[in-house]
């Protein structure tokens, strides 16, 4: 295959939705630098995305993204590399309930849920922001419809739903800054994507059943639906659009 020279950046890129776009970039020719906090998982993806598509192109970089000196390492690994064309900010986790009763107990858990979806692309997106390709740079928020919709309900829902509504309003402005230099940035809000590990094994037949049954399409997206998405967003052909949030939820939550 012949390898292209762009160089493309995802986090949380080891499994779900994260490896899914790293193979689909790697399969279009690009090189591709996963982060994310498990060693062994990321080594694991980049061999195996390597040998599916005949080529080294996929470059592991371990970092949890909440810690600015990890950032700043992983950064510096990537700079040798080259300048950054796509940075896609997919890292984050639905957070379990507060462990305890109290104001504490919420508080150390909403932290945590603001630092995993959205101190993580923050953080990443300004140690590499003099590494983005000037102009045609792209960056991209992995957001999630619960932004538009709102938790459901519960403490750990309801800090997920504010991290990744929190990501709309920094993007849009970042989109602003960005701008003039020919860097786009925009978020993509997935709904209910089957085959990742993000509801820790939550998603029961009966649960699966009422996401289908809430899209106009009958059916759970895909990993591979979000990676398509992706890469076109990412693509030399989106250069016009920027400063959007794009839903990919099967008609779940309608234009807004």
């Amino acid at each position: 295959m012949e390898i292209s020279s762009r160089l493309a950046v995802v986090s949380g890129g080891a499994t779900g939705i994260g490896r899914e776009i790293a193979h689909s970039f790697a399969a279009h020719g690009d090189r591709v630098v996963i982060i994310g906090r498990r060693v062994e998982l990321l080594r694991q993806a980049a061999e195996e995305i390597d040998r599916a598509i005949g080529a080294k192109v996929v470059f592991p970089v371990s970092a949890d993204l909440t810690d600015p000196a990890q950032v700043q390492h992983a950064a510096d690994r990537i700079a040798e590399l080259g300048t950054v064309d796509v940075l896609v900010n997919n890292a984050g986790a639905i957070i379990t309930p507060p462990a305890g009763d109290g104001l504490a107990a919420l508080a150390a858990s909403w932290r945590h849920d603001l630092d995993t979806n959205l101190i993580t692309a923050v953080l990443l997106t300004n140690a590499l922001l003099g590494q983005l390709t000037r102009p045609g740079g792209r960056v991209i928020m992995i957001s999630s419809a619960a932004a538009q919709r709102g938790g459901a309900g519960s403490h750990s829902a309801g800090s997920y739903a504010a991290a990744k509504a929190a990501l709309h309003g920094w993007a849009l402005g970042l989109a602003r800054q960005l701008g003039k230099d020919g860097i786009t940035v925009n978020v993509l809000a997935p709904g209910y994507i089957q085959d990742t590990d993000i509801f820790h094994g939550q998603d029961t037949p009966d649960f699966v059943a009422a996401k289908i049954a809430d899209t106009l399409v009958g059916r759970p997206g895909t990993p591979a639906d979000v990676a398509a998405a992706i890469g076109y967003i990412a693509s030399a052909d989106a250069g016009y659009l920027t400063g959007q949030i794009i839903g990919l939820n099967g008609g779940a939550v309608l234009g807004r």
